[in-house]
This record gives C-alpha cells, structure tokens and sequence, in this order.
C-alpha cells in the first residue's frame, strides 16, 4: 500500500516532535539532536503546517502537547522504535535474518541455552536475539518474532508449538531435611518458598498428595533461579522443575522432600503472533524447535571455583 506522501512527516521533525514532547522545550531537544533551538522550532512549525494544525500549547517554560496530539506522539514514538530495531537487526546479520525471541530465564538456560549451538550450526543465516520477560505481552506493540511461554494455551492471537511439560518436585538443602519427611502435610511445618506467578503451586501439591483445600503461603521469589538459591541455603522447601535441578540433586545439594516428581499446572510452549506473514528465520527456528521438542539436551558444563 502507497501512502500519499502529504501524510508522511520527515524524519527529523518527527525526532523533534518526541524530543519536545519528552524533554518539555525546544532547547532541551535541541541540545539531545545536536542542532539549535531555531531549527527545531523550524522542524515543528513545519510538521504543524503538513497536518494543518496546531500541536503544541505554551505552559510557562515548557511547550504542552494539545490532547489530539498526545495520541499522535505516542504513535510517533512508536514508529520510530520500531525502526530503529529495524536498522539494529539489519546491522546484527546483514547476511540473513533475525529472529528476536522473549525467553524465561530459567528454561531459557537450562533448556534452550544447551541446544543454540546446534540450531546456530544449523542455521548460520539466522542471528537469534534473546531478551528476558517474565509475563505475557502484545506482540503488536513490542521487537518480538516469538517467545517463550509458560502456562496453558492461553495467550490471545497466537499460535503454539508444545516444547515440553514441566514436572516439578518438593525440595530443600540437606540441613533443614535431614530425612524425608514422613508424610505431605508435614510440609506445613517448614518455611516454604514460591513464585509470584505461581502462588497457588503448594496447595496443588498437597492435593496431588490427598490433600485438598490448603493454599500455604511462604516467601516469594520473581524467579527459579533465585528461589533454588534460597532453597539451597536452607530459607524453606521449595518446588522446582526437573530439568533446572537435575545437577543438584545427583551432587545432594538437594534433596526431595516427599515423594517423586509431580506434573506441573502448565507446559512450555512456543508461541508466535497469527496475524504476521511468517518469516524465514522464525519458520526455520520452529521446525528446529520442534525436532528438539521432548528431547534431553547435554548437562552444562560443570564450572570450579
């Protein structure tokens, strides 16, 4: 689709639109751009002109967007992210593709982490970018090909494909376990430790154990990572995934509590926004991922300190 080019501002006058609009003066984002305060004030009148009205209202010292143009700016901003992770991406591979993919942090190392080398043999053409978020989030408005997702297949407007199923298991450090305890509700008289997300996990567990209506509280944690830390230092029990304390558990770091492991609420999935023409870097990923998916990639090396 061609827009008509009367509807396409300059880059340098949208730059100073945002500058203005964040700094507060024409000076201020002069002063960011590297340019004098005239020719800013030249780059707004100029955009003002192009859509026929009047963007900015003067407050005392600083310049106010008008309402109608609050709206305007934020898309503005928007745009311009967008193409700066453009040009990023470009500069990253200019042989290939990128993909930018949202992980979690603990299945992103202990299981994706493991596996890159290969896809990255594999796929010498495609440069795979990985950022850290926890939470769902609008594909629509953020740098992302896919992610990462933990729970069930609920995450509107994308389609899925199941890495694999997470078992999770009842632990602490030796010290405050001596011996496993005798019975599932003798968890009740330990500290316990668990995630923000998933604050409903203990109760879950006594239930798996015959045990229902209980939701224990305990200290919260943001992260796995963080939360086996505690565990191994002896703040409270923890439930943790398999694949995350393997290694501890073969070195007696920790110790089961009770029982065997136990299948978690939810899986780990693959996910990608439906209405986006697929790419070749994320169609590659994806068939990779799948072909990975359900297998047990090499331990991590161990490390002395």
């Amino acid at each position: 689709m061609t827009l008509p080019r009367r509807y396409l501002p300059s880059i340098p006058a949208l730059l100073a639109l945002e500058a203005v609009d964040r700094l507060g003066t024409a000076s201020a984002a002069a002063a960011e751009l590297a340019l004098t305060q005239g020719a800013i004030s030249r780059q707004i009148k100029a955009l003002e002109d192009q859509l026929g009205m009047t963007l900015f209202l003067r407050d005392r010292q600083r310049l106010r967007l008008t309402p109608a143009a609050q709206d305007y700016v934020r898309e503005v901003r928007r745009a311009l992210g967008i193409l700066s992770q453009a040009s990023l991406t470009l500069r990253a591979n200019p042989l290939g593709g990128s993909l930018n993919l949202a992980i979690l942090p603990a299945f992103g190392m202990h299981w994706l982490a493991p596996r890159l080398a290969d896809f990255a043999q594999a796929h010498p053409e495609v440069t795979v970018n990985l950022s850290t978020r926890l939470r769902p989030f609008d594909f629509a408005t953020s740098p992302f090909d896919a992610a990462i997702h933990y729970g069930r297949q609920d995450w509107p407007g994308v389609d899925y494909l199941k890495l694999m199923d997470e078992e999770i298991l009842a632990v602490g450090a030796p010290r405050l376990l001596p011996a496993p305890l005798a019975a599932p509700q003798d968890i009740l008289r330990l500290p316990l430790l668990q995630l923000e997300s998933r604050t409903g996990d203990w109760g879950r567990w006594l239930a798996d154990h015959g045990i229902a209506g209980q939701r224990p509280g305990g200290m919260l944690f943001d992260q796995f990572a963080t939360m086996m830390q505690g565990a191994l230092h002896g703040l409270g029990l923890a439930l943790l995934p398999m694949f995350l304390i393997r290694r501890e558990l073969a070195e007696g770091r920790l110790v089961a509590a009770f029982g065997g492991p136990v299948k978690a609420l939810g899986s780990y999935y693959l996910v990608w926004p439906k209405d986006r023409p697929e790419r070749a870097p994320l169609a590659s990923f994806r068939a990779w991922a799948a072909c990975e998916a359900g297998t047990e990639p090499a331990p991590p090396p161990a490390f002395s300190v």
